[in-house]
């Protein structure tokens, strides 16, 4: 399957996760190149097919995407040569965050879009205690996970720029919110 999300055309596989609502995704992914500064060295968290990897690779940012699943990066990386984005301006790595991160050495930007549950606390000590980068934007579609994990954010001197809900599903309670930190 194919979809166009801010300029970018994503390949998506049949068994791989992408937002269903692709309008909805259009704001989501507005909303996190806004947040992050031009320039920036990212890194992209939970980044299933490159949602957010792939504008901001082809805004011109250098992008390392971090995924679990293999066909999902792969995905991305699909899209990658689909876009004509150039390898050194995204790197998708197939493997769990978790281990991943203790490979990570900087980042000025971080973009976190986790799963349900929110990240793990080990997520959060290395990316808001170890990196800290100077700005961190946060994906969230389960507003109790992000009351959690920002609580444990803002111990680490991280203050909100903004909260933005996004409806994915009018006429349903699912609510995106795209949070905006900064050290």
């Amino acid at each position: 399957m194919r979809e166009a999300v801010t300029g970018v055309s994503f390949v998506v596989s049949p068994a791989a996760f992408f937002q269903t609502n692709v309008r909805a995704a259009e704001i989501l992914a507005s909303l996190v190149l806004e947040a992050v500064p031009e320039g920036a060295r990212t890194l992209d968290l939970y980044a299933g097919a490159g949602l957010f990897a792939l504008p901001l690779a082809q805004r011109g940012q250098s992008v390392t995407a971090v995924e679990e699943s293999r066909e999902a990066a792969a995905d991305g990386e699909a899209s990658l040569r689909l876009n004509r984005i150039p390898p050194e301006r995204c790197r998708f790595i197939a493997k769990p965050v978790e281990a991943t991160l203790r490979t990570i050495r900087s980042a000025e930007a971080v973009v976190l879009d986790p799963p349900r549950e929110g990240c793990t606390e080990d997520v959060l000590e290395d990316v808001f205690g170890r990196l800290q980068p100077a700005v961190a934007v946060y994906v969230s579609c389960n507003p109790e996970a992000l009351a959690r994990d920002l609580k444990t954010i803002a111990r680490h001197r991280y203050t909100i720029g903004s909260i933005q809900p996004v409806d994915m599903f009018p006429h349903t309670a699912h609510v995106e919110a795209v949070v905006r930190l900064t050290r």
